[in-house]
């Protein structure tokens, strides 16, 4: 076998180990997860804060046995494309093994370990986004149409994946016309390309204008909650965390792609860059939005590099660039993954703040990363809501309702009892209510700040508090549930006009 697939087969295996390695057992999965593993049982071409890919791959997992293994292999399978996607892109630049080793290190080494962990849309995307890169220059190097319908396909599935490409298009297009690769736009097949594309991503937007176009409700919100706290200078700061142990790479892809005369044709790379950077801090994004924009430049930065080494002293210089990746890597590692133990984290916490990495959403510091703290906690309110469940008489309906989706699709994952589902007047859940079957007994989640009341009172027989969550680190703690048995009255109609009024508000209505 070759040198240079023995070498690929290294970094693949060495990335599926990483992602396990990583993330320690006694953290459950994401809250936001849960949500998309909840979609396999309502297959759509839309759903109200994401397009359907991850829904697909959600199927896969549940056939495989739902567990949280296959869960965190997909995101890592991702992963190991990005990186094969990198390899044969310094493959097709001129580079040698050095070249694809220093790219494939330089991808290891970074924030792609802590996304790949996920099961999220964000693995997908950064594909795609090097997805569209690599089939541009292999455009430009051939001359070969194939390769604008493969780029139109990458777009596509960027597009049902994720919207974020979409700013990945705002930058790029001016970026083409900017330079001398607007000689793309004299192509009939870039036309007939996106034709592809657009009869490919149709069917989500048709879902869209049916259903009132969600993610505009969607962007809303995250605006108004989440995206005011950011700031356009912590977002172009945060930049270079994302690989700043292989900063001198990607920096030296900027640099290659501006000066050097190899790579001339493809400087519409530096002003997408650029481009879609300034788009995204000017709409105030989250930094690691643009993160596919570097997998491209590593490459770049990898082939430019390894040209220096011609004489015998410049030759020792060599395995020490290979090495600064993993030595600046390894220190920050078990900072920026759920690496320690809650317990570890309790008794003796990690200095996250120094990296700023406990700075939620809210703005305010907590003391661990949010990310971690939507891991904890879960299984332990699944464990309760089955006690409750347990508790009902057999015989009626029993209905779960929760204050948010990562409870709902926690306790549908975790959950030991079969047939049980929960639900929520949240995301997608929304449209996952039976209201026509009559609901004998009810479960309430609530969080920690809200109680019950008389009106809850009254419309049942019996109530108990079943029990809380009680883990100090989880996002969660302090999430109740309660037990409500013997309705005395029917409570589908004021359930469906509580859920129509949710559903309005997700309408635009």
């Amino acid at each position: 076998m070759k040198k240079e697939n023995l070498a690929l087969i290294f970094f693949i295996l060495l990335k599926f180990a990483l992602q396990y390695a990583v993330f320690h057992p006694d953290f459950d999965l994401h809250r936001d997860e849960f949500l998309h593993l909840d979609q396999a049982d309502h297959l759509a071409w839309g759903y109200l804060s994401v397009p359907p890919v991850t829904s697909w791959i959600s199927v896969l997992i549940r056939g495989l046995g739902n567990s949280e293994f296959w869960v965190r292999f997909f995101p890592a399978l991702i992963g190991v494309l990005t990186i094969w996607v990198v390899w044969d892109l310094v493959k097709r630049l001129g580079g040698n093994l050095y070249a694809q080793s220093l790219a494939a290190v330089a991808m290891l080494a970074s924030a792609m370990i802590r996304l790949n962990i996920l099961f999220q849309p964000n693995s997908i995307d950064i594909l795609c986004w090097t997805l569209v890169f690599y089939t541009l220059v292999c455009f430009f190097q051939t001359t070969n149409s194939k390769w604008l319908y493969l780029l139109a396909l990458s777009f596509a599935i960027g597009f049902l994946n994720k919207y974020n490409i979409l700013f990945l298009a705002m930058g790029l297009f001016p970026a083409l016309a900017l330079t001398s690769s607007r000689t793309i736009f004299q192509s009939k097949h870039l036309y007939f390309a996106l034709l592809m594309a657009a009869a490919l991503v149709a069917p989500n937007l048709i879902w869209q204008w049916q259903n009132g176009f969600p993610v505009l409700t969607h962007m809303n919100l995250l605006s108004k909650y989440q995206l005011v706290n950011n700031s356009r200078t912590g977002f172009l700061m945060e930049q270079l965390l994302f690989f700043y142990p292989a900063l001198f790479v990607w920096v030296s892809g900027l640099l290659a792609l501006g000066f050097y005369g190899k790579f001339k044709d493809f400087r519409f790379i530096v002003w997408t860059f650029i481009l879609t950077l300034g788009i995204f801090a000017y709409f105030n994004g989250k930094a690691y939005y643009a993160i596919g924009l570097y997998p491209a430049l590593l490459a770049f930065g990898a082939v430019w590099i390894s040209t220096f080494f011609e004489n015998d002293w410049k030759r020792k210089l060599k395995p020490v660039l290979l090495l600064i990746p993993p030595a600046l890597f390894l220190p920050a590692l078990p900072l920026i993954h759920p690496y320690y133990s809650p317990e570890r984290i309790l008794e003796n916490p990690p200095a996250y703040s120094l990296l700023g990495l406990n700075r939620w959403e809210d703005g305010k510091e907590h003391p661990i990363p949010q990310d971690f703290a939507d891991m904890l906690g879960w299984s332990e309110l699944a464990t309760l809501v089955d006690s409750a469940y347990q508790m009902m008489p057999k015989g009626g309906r029993t209905m779960i309702i929760c204050d948010n989706y990562g409870q709902a699709g926690a306790i549908n994952f975790y959950s030991k009892t079969p047939g049980l589902q929960a639900l929520t007047m949240d995301a997608d859940y929304l449209y996952w209510f039976d209201l026509e079957e009559k609901v004998d007994n009810l479960i309430l989640v609530w969080e920690h700040d809200e109680v019950v009341t008389d009106r809850e009172l009254n419309f049942f027989e019996e109530y108990q508090e079943i029990g809380k969550i009680t883990h100090p680190l989880s996002r969660e703690i302090g999430t109740t549930v309660h037990f409500f048995r013997g309705a005395k009255v029917d409570l589908n109609p004021i359930l469906r006009e509580e859920v129509m009024e949710e559903r309005k508000i997700w309408e635009g209505n």
